[in-house]
């Protein structure tokens, strides 16, 4: 098979949150391949957002790395400012960060802290609703745009980490 360019996205920015991780780190290199320049999000791992960044540079895009702690309404905000100044407006979002709070394997619901669980969701869930609504202006006005929420299995099955993360 011939690696043709099926689709052009050179003139896109995706910002991809939790860009460090296994999904999100798949996620910049494959939109890389398809010419889109990528703001790479990341919490803790500065060194693989670093490395990230210049691998994917190498692939010839614009890419940078931004961090912010996405339990935080005001480092999300300042991550979209950021980006946007950096990069320009994101036209992908690619909502995928996620944390567990180092929990994991948790059996009985008292374990977790209704402040556990707080921040949590809103690192999971309600901080990716803020950057939609952060970024869907100027999709609007651009006429374009893509929103993209990806999600652990564990949100349906409950899985082995615990009621905090499902």
């Amino acid at each position: 098979m011939s690696d043709v360019l099926l689709t052009d996205l050179s003139e896109h920015v995706a910002l991809i949150t939790g860009a460090t991780g296994g999904i999100g780190y798949a996620t910049c290199k494959a939109l890389a391949a398809l010419k889109c320049n990528i703001a790479v999000h990341y919490n803790a791992n500065s060194a693989k957002a670093t490395e990230l960044v210049s691998a994917l540079q190498g692939q010839g895009v614009r890419a940078a790395s931004f961090q912010a702690d996405l339990s935080s309404y005001d480092e999300t905000r300042s991550l979209h400012k950021e980006v946007v100044e950096s990069l320009g407006h994101p036209t992908i979002l690619f909502n995928n960060a996620g944390l567990t709070l180092g929990k994991s394997g948790v059996k009985d619901i008292s374990e977790i802290s209704v402040e556990d669980f707080e921040k949590t969701w809103r690192a999971n869930c309600a901080t990716s609703y803020l950057l939609t609504q952060l970024c869907i202006p100027s999709m609007v006005e651009k006429g374009l745009g893509r929103v993209i929420f990806c999600s652990s299995v564990a949100g349906m099955t409950g899985g082995i980490v615990g009621p905090h993360y499902a």
